[in-house]
């Protein structure tokens, strides 16, 4: 069943008031916009367009920018050794680079349009059709954006998801293999989960395409997969951290372990960048989380208040636990238990209420810290910045949790059903089953895990047995700032 947020749409006709001179009298009834064609449907969708979601968007926009650059760059930086801090730095901002131009060609278009539960088609291959006059849907009846502040949103979230990754295998992997699998792990591994997790028709459209059975259960709708199966996930638990996560310890496996990994001493550079990473980090994740909300209401502010609470905690959670365990605090330390929560929470951060939302900060930070040091050091895999203990194990702990913490009777926003179109802004939220959800998200999980995994080891293997992904021994001993780039991040 599709399911989605009860503060998002109560109000609606309220919020239409400010949309347009035509509304500013009293609230509307609901326009029945599907029934509507050509210019009169696009024309009816500008005037429910409100101009403070369309500047929140741009600006949630920027944040998430702001977050692989230079957010990544200076937290994945200062965890290296001096000899590879401009490789991070060249790596991040190229992929970057190359997302943003796979995105306008094919990406967009893949993802987020219609053809099948499991990927989109070729209908806005080169941005065919988006322009200035067309919108898109949000999680409200009769609410808008336009469809290129959506467009470049999401944008942002398919240029740091491939960017995350590559802190698994830091310091000896060659350059342009790593970019040409970049292109081909966003074609085939990530464009189709982000199909599978988000693509929906929106709730003014939705309801025609809905087929069901004389039970009433739903046989087909215009959603992606996991969509359609009802899976939460309200700004990329599933779609970029378990994705980005599994995708670097399948790399940092299958390339193997640093010269020396065990035997010599590889301390960050620059702990100071990477506390100045971590900040810029938490501030743009701000716009990751609340600017998925698409609108500028009271479910952003939900997710923004949890953001900061789950961020909080885990962040004190980790110290704590060094605290216990080592005797001493470390910087290194709370800045992973930022981010553990950061990562946490962006699935549920638009379904809970600030206090579970405090909880799952403080629960996330001692099994992410669990397998950065024990599981880590048990099965000796060179996952470099620990990008499967943090954001994997971290989004699958956040995945899980978001049907528990969603559930109204623990203060969560609950869901509704936009399976059948309204005919006033008035809804009522849907029995909420906890164990329910909780097998839709385990399910979405292990979906994304094996799709992911057996991606990125396929591609992975062609590329190392054309290409070779993994730079000389000497190159490695030597740095890759020289070997790669020839050039020096610092110059003493």
């Amino acid at each position: 069943m599709i399911r989605k947020m009860i503060g998002g749409v109560v109000g609606a006709g309220v919020m239409l008031g400010a949309a347009s001179t035509a509304f500013a009298q009293a609230a509307p009834a609901l326009v029945d916009v599907v029934k509507l064609t050509g210019d009169k449907q696009i024309a009816a969708q500008a005037a429910l367009v409100n101009k403070g979601d369309t500047t929140w968007m741009l600006v949630s926009s920027v944040l998430v920018l702001m977050m692989s650059i230079p957010g990544l760059a200076l937290f994945y930086g200062g965890l290296v050794r001096t000899k590879n801090m401009l490789s991070v730095l060249m790596q991040v901002f190229m992929i970057v680079s190359i997302a943003g131009l796979l995105w306008a060609t094919y990406g967009y278009s893949l993802a987020f349009t219609g053809g099948s539960p499991f990927i989109g088609g070729f209908g806005k291959m080169f941005m065919a059709g988006v322009t200035s006059g067309t919108y898109a849907a949000t999680f409200s009846n009769n609410v808008y954006i336009p469809e290129l502040s959506y467009f470049v949103f999401q944008m942002t979230f398919a240029m740091i998801t491939p960017a995350l990754f590559i802190g698994s295998f830091a310091e000896r992997i060659k350059f342009t293999p790593l970019m040409l699998f970049v292109v081909l792990w966003s074609t085939f591994v990530y464009y189709p989960i982000a199909h599978m997790v988000w693509y929906w028709a929106g709730p003014d459209l939705l309801y025609p395409s809905v087929v069901k059975d004389a039970a009433g259960s739903i046989v087909s709708q215009d959603a992606g997969y996991l969509w359609g199966k009802g899976a939460l996930d309200f700004a990329g638990g599933t779609v970029v951290h378990i994705n980005a996560g599994i995708a670097g310890l399948v790399g940092c496996l299958m390339l193997g372990k640093r010269l020396g990994y065990g035997k010599e001493a590889t301390p960050p550079h620059s702990l100071t960048m990477t506390m100045i990473g971590a900040s810029l980090l938490w501030v743009g994740w701000f716009g990751f989380n609340a600017g998925s909300n698409l609108e500028s209401n009271g479910v952003a502010a939900v997710a923004f208040v949890n953001t900061m609470l789950a961020t909080c905690a885990a962040a004190v959670s980790w110290a704590v636990i060094e605290q216990i365990v080592h005797k001493k605090p470390s910087m290194l330390g709370a800045a992973s238990g930022a981010v553990a929560g950061l990562v946490a929470i962006t699935p549920a951060s638009g379904y809970g209420a600030p206090m579970t939302s405090i909880v799952l900060g403080l629960v996330v930070s001692p099994l992410c810290f669990f397998f950065v040091s024990t599981v880590k050091n048990k099965f000796k895999y060179d996952d470099t910045l620990d990008v499967f203990g943090v954001h994997c194990i971290g989004g699958i702990t956040g995945a899980i949790a978001t049907a528990i913490v969603a559930a109204p009777a623990l203060g969560g926003q609950g869901v509704i059903d936009y399976t059948v179109f309204p005919s006033v802004p008035a809804f009522t939220a849907e029995t909420y089953n906890t164990v329910a959800q909780l097998q839709i998200q385990i399910e979405a999980v292990l979906l994304t895990l094996v799709w992911s995994g057996l991606g990125t080891a396929i591609i992975w293997f062609v590329l190392d047995k054309t290409l070779g992904m993994r730079i000389s021994e000497e190159g490695e001993r030597e740095g890759l700032d020289i070997a790669d780039h020839g050039e020096r991040a610092y110059n003493y």
